[in-house]
């Protein structure tokens, strides 16, 4: 999409690698925890669905977007806080949803902070479910649990290999009903030591990633049954003993925010996820840490 021209002053223009110190400005701004690499990822991902908006020929926001098949995520949502108030944040939102628009895409989702949920309204977005992030220094891990009668024998926390990430994939998509390989793909491959998953019989019944922030350890995305996923965060906070990690967790996920608890970490901020056009119906309980707000 063409660059477009709001009013006499705003500009919307696409986002390159060359904006990104003024993008990590901006986030470091807002106190969020993304990395050079995020931003990155983010361009590679979508080269044509990241933007800038300029007001008089300087930038003042961004926004980025990636499209997951059906499904489509809206993210990084920034205005310096000395340009807030001039139409800026509605702009880029505007335009980034017209891109999604002429894509085709019926779903289009995002993880609200308190701030910008007034606008996401206004431009059509509904609450889907609150998010909790906990933050910390884990505690240390509990015992495993033994698996309920039914689940089938999950054993151990395995690393999985490149030739494992496929069923990953698959999983993946059973649980968000979004097809969101080409994001798993890339941060396993620059995780590879970090993916970590569980096996019932020769079934994979759940997997863990987890990448470094400015401030602090991201732990997720981690799908997975109760047991699996009992398993896995306490394997996540064996490996990340004495280092601070955030974890996005659905606050009616009690079992995720009962391990949340126990391993010391508690609620940093609340998350709404938000959707506009289509509903997306995930398995909320099988999700026992969130990717995070860029990409669910």
């Amino acid at each position: 999409m063409a660059s477009q021209e709001l009013g006499n002053m705003i500009r919307i223009r696409a986002l390159t690698r060359d904006d990104i110190p003024f993008a990590m400005k901006l986030k470091d701004q807002a106190g969020w925890n993304q990395t050079e690499a995020d931003w990155r990822r983010f361009l590679d991902m979508e080269p044509d669905g990241c933007f800038a908006a300029e007001w008089g020929g300087q930038a003042v926001g961004t926004t980025v977007t990636c499209v997951f098949g059906s499904v489509a995520w809206i993210a990084m949502v920034l205005v310096d806080p000395e340009w807030r108030g001039r139409g800026i944040g509605k702009a880029i939102m505007s335009h980034a949803l017209g891109f999604l628009d002429a894509q085709g895409v019926p779903s289009v989702r995002l993880d609200a902070t308190a701030l910008g949920k007034p606008l996401y309204e206004k431009l059509g977005f509904v609450a889907e479910y609150e998010l909790a992030r906990y933050e910390g220094i884990p505690l240390g891990p509990s015992p495993y649990p033994l698996p309920p009668e039914g689940e089938g024998t999950q054993r151990v926390v395995e690393k999985a290999s490149p030739q494992d990430w496929p069923q990953l994939f698959q999983l993946d998509r059973e649980i968000t009903t979004a097809d969101r390989s080409k994001f798993l793909s890339r941060l396993f491959s620059e995780r590879r030591e970090d993916v970590r998953m569980v096996r019932s019989g020769t079934e994979i019944v759940g997997f863990l990633a987890g990448r470094p922030g400015v401030r602090a350890w991201q732990i997720g995305p981690c799908l997975a049954t109760h047991a699996a996923g009992a398993m896995l965060l306490a394997d996540a906070a064996h490996r990340h003993v004495g280092r601070r990690v955030f974890i996005d967790i659905p606050v009616h996920n009690q079992a995720v925010v009962n391990t949340a608890d126990r391993l010391g970490l508690t609620v940093q901020r609340h998350l709404l996820r938000m959707c506009r056009g289509c509903p997306v119906t995930e398995r909320t309980d099988r999700i026992w840490a969130s990717s995070g707000p860029e990409l669910g």
